[in-house]
């Protein structure tokens, strides 16, 4: 118990909590665990086995759907319209549904018909579909001008 010092003669109870030996404790705990953690550490030999398997092949020829600013389609070079997009995407791939399509649209084409391609792509069970974009640093500089103008 402490006592208080105050204008009258009786002491009063103080009910503060000591805290120098809670803080002692930890100090001394946070001593233990410093010297202890570098010690903890064990090397344990471990065999990894060796990865055998090769490089995935990366497709010699992407193929390619691009919408145009006009809405037109084209499968590679080739222009198509949407009902005629699944054969020409069938001749493209072989008929192979686990082809990855790469999809390039104009920036000023609506959203809805990116979509629309998309949807008709994932009816024919084309699953594997990429959106191709511009990088900027890469972009000619008089494509870098217009973006700067635009904005």
């Amino acid at each position: 118990m402490a006592g208080r010092l105050s204008d009258s003669d009786d002491f009063e109870e103080n009910h503060d909590i000591n805290i120098t030996p809670f803080i002692d404790v930890m100090l001394v705990l946070l001593i233990i665990f410093m010297v202890a953690a570098p010690l903890s550490t064990v090397d344990i030999p471990v065999e990894l086995p060796v990865a055998v398997a090769d490089a995935p092949v990366r497709p010699s020829e992407p193929v390619f759907v691009t919408i145009k600013e006009d809405l037109t389609l084209a499968v590679g070079e080739l222009p198509t319209t949407k009902e005629g997009l699944p054969m020409e995407i069938g001749i493209a791939t072989g008929m192979a549904r686990d082809t990855r399509l790469y999809i390039r649209a104009d920036k000023s084409i609506p959203y809805g018909e990116l979509i629309a391609v998309m949807n008709i792509l994932r009816g024919e069970g084309y699953l594997k579909v990429g959106l191709v974009g511009l990088d900027e640093a890469a972009a000619p500089p008089e494509a870098a001008e217009t973006a700067e103008v635009s904005q």
